[in-house]
């Protein structure tokens, strides 16, 4: 799924069209959030970055979509995440079960604050 596009446009045409809407909304969410990232991809993933740093990756597998939005994230609102799969870098999400708008804001918010202080 999108694993030689080499743009978010091209990842996102190459994947389960159910699954664009959600991603695009992410992107979309993210961009307007967060005026001036740019887009790549990165590790085979879709990539907003912010200040020359990675500030979020997107993917779409066969029965879910991943966002991985730093490891410091998910652990700052690990309490919000319970009821999703995550791992140190990634928060597993469904068309069922997407991740409300203001969790992304809060996850990308803090990840924006975390690249200001320059923390690696």
């Amino acid at each position: 799924m999108g694993e030689k596009a080499t743009s978010i446009d091209e990842y996102l045409r190459g994947i389960d069209p159910a699954f664009r809407p959600e991603l695009e909304r992410i992107r979309a969410l993210v961009t307007e959030l967060v005026p001036g990232v740019e887009e790549s991809m990165s590790y085979r993933m879709p990539t907003l970055t912010y200040k020359d740093r990675a500030l979020v990756y997107f993917t779409a597998s066969k029965r879910h979509m991943s966002l991985f939005p730093s490891s410091w994230a998910i652990e700052e609102f690990a309490d919000r995440l319970a009821d999703y799969k995550t791992s140190e870098h990634a928060i597993q999400f469904t068309l069922e079960r997407p991740l409300p708008t203001d969790l992304i804001e809060d996850l990308v918010r803090f990840h924006v604050r975390q690249i200001d202080a320059d923390r690696h």
